[in-house]
């Protein structure tokens, strides 16, 4: 076996060589804390989200069967864990207002903001995220940031996949009406 594949150091751990697990711990850490701070927006709750998360994941390794990837099952670890926190916060989530948009609409504003700042629209695009809920952000992170397959996070969230390619779309679509608002004057330039 391959000694970079995450199946061989898993093998390892569940073989009773628990420092095999410190290997997973590091080529993870960042993408679980990343996943953490997107939903929870706090530092502090973030890292201890992140030190559960693992210790779950070392707890429960022997229930990992390999049927998705090792990253995947370690998503949804954290990703319960996040949902579980918010919930306790009684943190409501809002629905997102249907947008009037066609897919080409969207497509045709895409190719046409490419021409504005780059620096510019990248600061807008995350003033747009932080307008959307901490789930929606989650969907967006992990399907454009950390190119996850859609069937990848429907398991890691537990929605179907037509659900998550719903709620990418409409979070996509009120991220376009934030930045309609915030950069309308480069916009309609372009346009």
């Amino acid at each position: 076996m391959n000694p970079k594949d995450d199946h061989y150091y898993i093998d390892q751990v569940k073989n009773g060589k628990l420092s095999a697990f410190s290997y997973l711990v590091e080529k993870y850490r960042d993408m679980v804390y990343g996943l953490s701070l997107k939903m929870l927006k706090n530092t502090e709750d973030a890292e201890e989200l992140a030190q559960d998360t693992f210790v779950k994941a070392f707890q429960s390794i022997g229930t990992y069967r390999g049927s998705s990837k090792f990253s995947t099952w370690l998503y949804r670890i954290a990703y319960n864990g996040a949902i579980t926190q918010l919930r306790k916060r009684k943190v409501e989530l809002y629905s997102l207002d249907e947008q009037r948009l066609s897919d080409q609409d969207e497509l045709d504003i895409a190719n046409r903001l490419t021409e504005i700042d780059q620096e510019a629209l990248a600061g807008s695009l995350k003033k747009a995220m932080a307008t959307l809920p901490a789930d929606d952000q989650v969907l967006i992170t992990l399907f454009y940031y950390e190119d996850q397959r859609v069937e990848d996070i429907a398991q890691i969230t537990g929605l179907s996949e037509s659900n998550v390619k719903v709620k990418i779309h409409r979070a996509r679509k009120k991220m376009y009406s934030f930045l309609k608002e915030n950069l309308e004057e480069a916009v309609f330039n372009v346009l």
